[in-house]
């Protein structure tokens, strides 16, 4: 229906909204989805990794493969998570998802890309080089999406973050990720909990709201990651 849409509030270092990738895939072939970053680790809320943030990390993401089915990649345990000179920036993935989502339509595509780049193959997802190689991975050119990501960097970025925790407060949610189905002007918030690793039934359901079933429900069996992060 047109004037349906799926809101999907998240971040990119969520990693609950990692372990919702495949709802959100199989959301995008159902229904319009329109993505928020959140900045869950943006700013003052930045973090050094620590062998503490590890161990809190790696057991939260146990948790999250256990759920979800979704695999998490030495390159992020053994690589990523135990270099202490990295920096865990929500900001500039989110730029990207921006930039990307302006110059080619595929945010959604470039957030599944940053959040494969990180919990699969421990990349630095705040490190522009990363970000414009997975740019190019997608068909953008280096030079195209340079320019849009130093033009939405900063206050257009910090802006967009606003609004998506503005849309956040409004409908009621508690954290990352948050999906908000639109219709004829009605917001729902959804309760993804019983779909978690299951994007075929998510998909059948999405599919009897579009068509008039009342079902939705108000978010709740899904832990979140909350608005300054899944951390200690």
């Amino acid at each position: 229906m047109s004037n349906t849409t799926l809101h999907y509030i998240h971040d990119p270092l969520c990693g609950w909204c990692y372990g919702a990738a495949p709802l959100v895939r199989a959301a995008r072939d159902t229904l319009a989805v329109r993505a928020h970053g959140g900045g869950m680790m943006a700013g003052a809320a930045r973090r050094r990794i620590t062998p503490e943030l590890r161990q809190f990390v790696m057991g939260h993401d146990q948790r999250i493969a256990q759920a979800s089915g979704q695999p998490f990649g030495s390159g992020y345990f053994e690589g990523l998570l135990r270099d202490t000179t990295a920096v865990l920036d929500s900001a500039p993935p989110i730029t990207a998802v921006l930039a990307a989502d302006e110059l080619a339509g595929a945010g959604l595509d470039m957030l599944a890309s940053l959040q494969r780049a990180h919990y699969v193959e421990g990349q630095r997802i705040a490190d522009p080089a990363v970000l414009t190689k997975l740019a190019t991975e997608l068909g953008m050119t280096a030079e195209a999406f340079g320019s849009a990501f130093e033009r939405l960097q900063g206050d257009a970025t910090q802006a967009h973050i606003e609004q998506s925790r503005a849309l956040l407060a409004s409908v009621g949610g508690h954290g990352f990720p948050t999906f908000v189905l639109e219709q004829a002007g009605r917001f729902t918030v959804l309760d993804i909990g019983p779909y978690l690793g299951r994007p075929q039934a998510w998909q059948t359901w999405l599919t009897e709201q579009l068509g008039g079933t009342d079902g939705a429900t108000e978010a709740g069996a899904l832990p979140v990651c909350g608005l300054e992060g899944c951390t200690p």
